[in-house]
């Protein structure tokens, strides 16, 4: 398994939400380009960049996107407001290893098998849930699709992977939902990429076990809570 940062970007500022809320910004560092150059120089070469203001339809940051796209070594997956064949070609010619496609994926199955055949293996889905509920447009839609029925609908498409994020466990340090993450790794073909609430090298080692392939952490990591330096020696990515 594999820990990637990550770089949520809101108004131009690297951020960490609390439970999805963008009312509770807990974290906020002015410029994301060196936040993600901090990751890089202490080892790390996988980041997860997500455009918060284009999830949600509030705005744009594809300057900062690109800019640190750039950043040498670096391979990124990237989201946020990822709705068309040409974004997801834009950023893939920009410098980005995945895409992470989520709200479109999510409520058009037609579009996502077309994008997937275009784009093999390049694709990330995420499914950002509460409880076993899949959530859309930056965790503002209750969808009402069940989360594993939504990745039965996965397991046909050349993928490079599903992002699961407990969201209500976000930001809060108190641990991701292990026991969803169980499941799913026991019942996808998809490589897993768990995220939401993860907080400790033990909880980290248990994801291994369990068959996750990677751990995106955000709050954990901007907070001190985990030393970046041991995630690199034992989690390199």
């Amino acid at each position: 398994m594999i820990v990637i940062p990550a770089v949520d970007i809101r108004d131009g500022a690297c951020v960490q939400l609390v439970g999805g809320r963008y009312e509770e910004e807990r974290v906020r560092l002015d410029d994301p380009v060196e936040a993600a150059r901090s990751w890089l120089r202490l080892g790390f070469r996988r980041l997860h960049v997500v455009d918060l203001d284009a999830a949600t339809g509030r705005g744009s940051n594809d300057s900062v996107v690109r800019r640190i796209l750039a950043e040498p070594g670096l391979e990124a997956q990237v989201g946020g407001g990822v709705r068309s064949a040409e974004r997801i070609r834009e950023l893939l010619e920009a410098g980005a290893r995945c895409v992470v496609v989520g709200t479109r994926a999510v409520e058009d199955p037609d579009w996502l098998g077309s994008m997937a055949v275009q784009f093999p293996d390049r694709l990330i889905v995420a499914a950002d849930v509460s409880g076993r509920t899949v959530l859309a447009r930056g965790w503002q839609t209750d969808t009402g699709r069940d989360i594993f029925h939504a990745l039965a609908a996965l397991e046909a498409h050349p993928l490079a992977g599903v992002l699961v994020t407990a969201v209500a466990r976000e930001g809060r340090l108190q641990g991701t939902d292990l026991e969803l993450m169980r499941e799913i790794v026991s019942r996808s073909r998809l490589p897993l990429h768990a995220s939401g609430g993860i907080h400790g090298m033990s909880e980290l080692r248990t994801l291994e076990r369990l068959g996750v392939h990677a751990a995106i952490v955000g709050m954990a990591l901007y907070t001190g809570a985990l030393d970046p330096r041991a995630l690199v020696e034992e989690f390199a990515s």
